[in-house]
């Protein structure tokens, strides 16, 4: 990879990762649907899979909800290293922090997927925050 664009990498796996994030909770909510006796087809118009929460089991959730959590803060990473990448911003701290939010963010699925205690889930959260703020603030500063 040139040197130029490695910060996009993270953000690119950070994407698949989404994507995979995306099969992984048809896997888990689809059976649980049909376990729980949800038919899709039945659904009253505008009622949204969390509105049958309750009758599904945990596990089942927990994906739906860190899927949510990719939809959330990793839009800003997003345009963050997009920004860095075009000020040319290849430094290895800028790289290493985006590989620490994209690794940061995976450990937090896999933790949230399967386990799911909140102090945890929230340092590793936390964690991954304070990657973003500083690649955040490190854009900020070379914008100006």
């Amino acid at each position: 990879m040139q040197t130029e664009t490695a910060i996009l990498a993270p953000a690119a796996v950070l994407a698949g990762w989404t994507m995979f994030v995306f099969l992984w909770l048809l896997a888990r909510r689809i059976p649980a649907f049909n376990a729980a006796g949800i038919k899709l087809g039945d659904m009253p118009a505008g009622m949204r899979a969390r509105d049958g929460e309750a009758q599904m089991p945990a596990k089942a959730n927990w994906m739906s909800h860190n899927y949510t959590h990719l939809m959330e803060q990793p839009t800003v990473f997003y345009p963050v290293v997009v920004m860095l990448a075009l000020m040319g911003d290849s430094s290895s701290l800028s790289v290493g922090l985006a590989w620490c939010y994209t690794g940061l963010r995976v450990v937090h699925t896999f933790w949230q997927a399967n386990v799911n205690t909140v102090p945890v889930r929230f340092a590793l959260f936390g964690l991954a925050s304070l990657c973003l703020i500083i690649l955040t603030a490190r854009a900020v500063m070379q914008a100006l």
